[in-house]
């Protein structure tokens, strides 16, 4: 094959074949250019630019698909990567009968992430793009105030509803949320297509967790739904995320997904070696980059590339990059992958 071109990498290594090399992209929450389609399209465009990445995760505001069913936020106080929580449209389980399938294109916070893809397709016509969409059950935790990892509290509710009362004194109710908030994330994966993405990042957060929910919770209250929005995404490359630590990554290895990603090196998780069957996503810690070791950066790198070099594989960090990286470590990690390419 003459140069491989962008797409035909993202394609062929997410279809689980080598490519002429292995490809890298990082990301990260930009907290004050997030609140507009504009400012996340011209900040995405520019971060991508600038380092050259092969592939771009959008990373829109982590609230956005809570704010599609009302929740309010205040976005001039952040805790971390998230803003403050102002109010819940489910401040009681008995509630949940009252969420409601939405339309992507008459929800404004999901017209308003159609609109930033769009503007980021247009800037970065030849560069694959894939939308950052959480699971069901992680946006039903948003919606109700709480965390969707083992603590249990967001930014702003500090007495938010009880897993109990969730989803074993209201099970039916938990089941009716979350079938309408499938509904409307299939509807919106459908025109996340027509906006030029390219498939999903699909994150389950921290739910796989056991002290969250145990593999038989989980099965009942993820699978079925993650089902519905990955089904509805079929027309793209899809990457799943299970975030944390005891992600369980090889838990997903029957959902219809094309790359896995989890944190190779935080507590009860495999590392690369793990038995997954999608094109694995990662490598490199992503708290390094919060203390700019970028010597731990360029060796965590390359004895990843040199344990993967057998196989397709895309370098990234394990999770969303600190929001105090310096640009020496970000160079460094997409400098990684050129430091011995891959003969075809």
């Amino acid at each position: 094959m003459s140069e491989w071109s962008r797409q035909e990498r993202f394609q062929a290594i997410l279809s689980g074949e080598r490519a002429d090399r292995p490809i890298v992209s990082g990301w990260r929450h930009f907290i004050d250019r997030e609140q507009n389609a504009d400012d996340l399209a011209e900040t995405t465009i520019a971060f991508t630019k600038q380092y050259d990445w092969d592939w771009v995760k959008i990373n829109p505001r982590a609230t956005y698909l809570a704010e599609a069913w009302g929740n309010e936020y205040d976005f001039g106080h952040y805790r971390t990567v998230f803003p403050q929580q102002l109010t819940t449209v489910v401040p009681a389980a008995s509630n949940l009968w009252q969420l409601e399938v939405k339309k992507a294109t008459q929800s404004a916070p999901l017209l308003e992430q159609l609109e930033a893809v769009a503007k980021i397709r247009r800037g970065l016509p030849d560069t694959p793009l894939i939308q950052t969409v959480f699971s069901p059950l992680t946006v039903l935790l948003f919606i109700v105030g709480r965390s969707a990892y083992v603590y249990p509290t967001v930014f702003g509710i500090e007495q938010p509803v009880s897993l109990d009362s969730l989803f074993k004194e209201h099970r039916a109710a938990a089941h009716h949320a979350l079938h309408a908030i499938s509904l409307t994330l299939a509807d919106y994966v459908q025109e996340l297509q027509r906006a030029g993405s390219d498939g999903l990042f699909y994150a389950v957060t921290g739910t796989a967790h056991p002290g969250m929910f145990d593999e038989s919770l989980f099965n009942e209250f993820s699978r079925p739904y993650d089902s519905i929005v990955l089904d509805a995404a079929s027309y793209g490359k899809n990457v799943l995320h299970t975030c944390g630590t005891h992600a369980h990554p090889e838990r997903f290895n029957d959902y219809p997904v094309d790359g896995i990603s989890w944190d190779t090196k935080a507590e009860g998780n495999p590392g690369l070696e793990a038995a997954v069957t999608a094109t694995k996503v990662g490598g490199v810690d992503h708290a390094l980059f919060a203390t700019n070791d970028v010597a731990q950066i360029q060796q965590q790198a390359s004895e990843a590339l040199n344990l993967m070099k057998d196989q397709p594989f895309i370098l990234a960090p394990n999770c969303a990059i600190p929001l105090n990286v310096t640009d020496e470590a970000l160079v460094k990690l997409q400098k990684s992958v050129f430091e011995g390419e891959i003969p075809v």
